[in-house]
């Protein structure tokens, strides 16, 4: 192991240990590199690097302090990784959102409030019948990141959210080039709204998952 690997996981341990908790100042670097038996260069190089994860917050002139860890902002690495996709994984990002978004759904169906789906609604009425490809993609964006919120899930609202913005490109190119893409959008998103208004879960897990699949097979057939 690489001497800057074992200072990361040493301070990782610190962390899961609860040595260290959320919010919590760091020792002094000539303190903490002794107690760990680590050179200050190695402890440099951790810190560094898991200030770029989020794990550590690097004040200048205050200290080192352990972040919140809250999951979102705990993975906002995944979404810097994610923007670097190519256009061949594209579809696998669309496997993987068909494999947690129905599961979101089906979630949410039990633990979304009346306000959110009222907000939902609302967020459909304003787009209309016939949105433009790049009105009804943002507000698809929008629509299903509303419904993660709603799951209660924060790991999985995060991660949705982390995974939607490679098949942007994929759904805006599905509306401008296949007939009745809008349309079809517009109707999957009135049915899983009336999904979660009936509380049915299994109907809005099957209902997010024609969605997704939808565009995923459209995709296949494209390529």
């Amino acid at each position: 192991m690489a001497v800057t690997d074992e200072a990361i996981e040493k301070i990782k341990a610190m962390i899961v240990s609860g040595a260290l908790r959320p919010g919590d100042r760091l020792p002094k670097e000539s303190e903490l590199a002794a107690d760990l038996g680590l050179s200050r260069n190695s402890l440099r190089e951790a810190v560094r690097a898991l200030s770029l994860i989020r794990i550590l917050d690097v004040r200048q002139g205050d200290g080192t302090y352990v972040s919140s860890l809250d999951p979102q902002l705990l993975l906002e690495a995944l979404s810097f990784v994610v923007d670097f996709h190519r256009d061949d994984t594209v579809l696998e990002f669309l496997a993987v959102r068909r494999i947690l978004e129905p599961a979101a759904t089906a979630m949410a169906a039990s633990r979304i409030s009346e306000q959110q789906l009222d907000a939902l609604a609302l967020q459909l009425d304003r787009l209309g019948a016939a949105p433009s490809v790049e009105e009804l993609v943002a507000s698809d964006l929008d629509f299903h990141r509303g419904i993660a919120s709603g799951s209660g899930n924060a790991v999985l609202c995060s991660l949705l959210d982390g995974l939607s913005g490679p098949t942007t490109r994929a759904r805006i190119w599905r509306g401008l080039t296949q007939e009745d893409a809008v349309a079809g959008t517009l109707r999957e998103h009135r049915a899983i709204l009336a999904a979660l208004r009936d509380r049915d879960a299994e109907a809005a897990r099957s209902w997010a998952t024609v969605h997704i699949a939808s565009v995923e097979q459209w995709l296949r057939s494209t390529l």
